[in-house]
């Protein structure tokens, strides 16, 4: 799984950087597995844009991922490494023993032919998905369950990874990718390793062109605009807008805590640096 560099052909084209693709096997998605996606362009059920910036773009197939992980104890095999447009990281397709098919979050290291399961005796092995109650204490997880049989909801980026810190019954005390600590009930599900496709971080762009096809417009910034459209706007000659940067409703952008108080908050042991 690597990055290319581009020939300066262009301009663009100089400082554009790209996928190699070279884990992928497969270059169409099971097809019993994907559904249609409808775009929304940003925009709600009335019509009007709530999501700026937001619109066009490619024409998609959303993957059915199995965050579940819920086939426990039959063994299933690695059959296919694809790439999903959806999210950043890799799929892996997965083929069980009675031949029922599931896409799973690919992690680093996992090849063609695994075998994978879901277990609580399941072996410490790449991809294999364990109660946190059977992982030992600095491992790399990814994958993982808040709430058990809720599915994973932490870590499923591309490069990603979360670390077992220290376990007090009933909790783990997991490291998120964030580098907040946080309690999770030990018997919530993860899977071993860190998430593929790495170097995801180090892709540029480089035209607007990429852009677009991400389905995402182009705009302008605050500062280069009229008073009438923008508080950070006007100004003689460049001005970096005379205030505090904020939206074009005036809500203040940088460094404003927004986060409302939540009934999880409790389980949070150590802030994000």
């Amino acid at each position: 799984m690597g990055t290319k560099k581009y020939k300066p052909t262009t301009p663009a084209r100089r400082w554009a950087a790209g996928y190699t693709f070279d884990e992928i096997t497969k270059d169409r998605p099971e097809k019993s597995l994907t559904v249609a996606l409808r775009k929304s362009g940003g925009r709600n059920v009335n019509g009007r844009v709530t999501s700026r910036h937001r619109g066009g773009g490619h024409k998609r197939k959303w993957r059915m991922i199995d965050f579940k992980r819920d086939k426990y104890d039959v063994p299933a095999k690695v059959v296919a490494i694809e790439y999903d447009p959806n999210r950043t990281s890799r799929i892996a397709l997965l083929e069980y023993e009675d031949a029922e098919r599931r896409y799973i979050i690919c992690p680093d290291g996992l090849k063609l032919g695994d075998r994978l399961v879901s277990s609580s005796t399941a072996e410490i092995k790449v991809g294999n998905t364990l109660p946190l109650e059977r992982i030992p204490v600095g491992m790399p997880i990814h994958a993982i369950e808040l709430e058990r049989g809720k599915g994973a909801k932490i870590a499923r980026s591309a490069g990603d990874l979360a670390v077992i810190m220290a376990k007090e019954s009933p909790f783990a005390h997991v490291r998120m990718p964030s580098g907040e600590v946080r309690l999770v009930k030990l018997d919530c599900f993860a899977s071993i390793g860190q998430v593929g496709n790495i170097e995801h971080d180090s892709i540029t762009l480089g035209k607007a062109g990429r852009s677009r096809h991400l389905g995402i417009r182009p705009f302008s910034r605050g500062v280069v605009k009229n008073p009438v459209d923008h508080p950070m706007g006007g100004g003689e000659g460049k001005s970096s807008g005379g205030r505090h940067p904020s939206t074009p409703w005036g809500k203040i952008t940088k460094g404003l805590k927004t986060r409302k108080p939540k009934r999880s908050d409790k389980y949070i042991l150590k802030r994000r640096p």
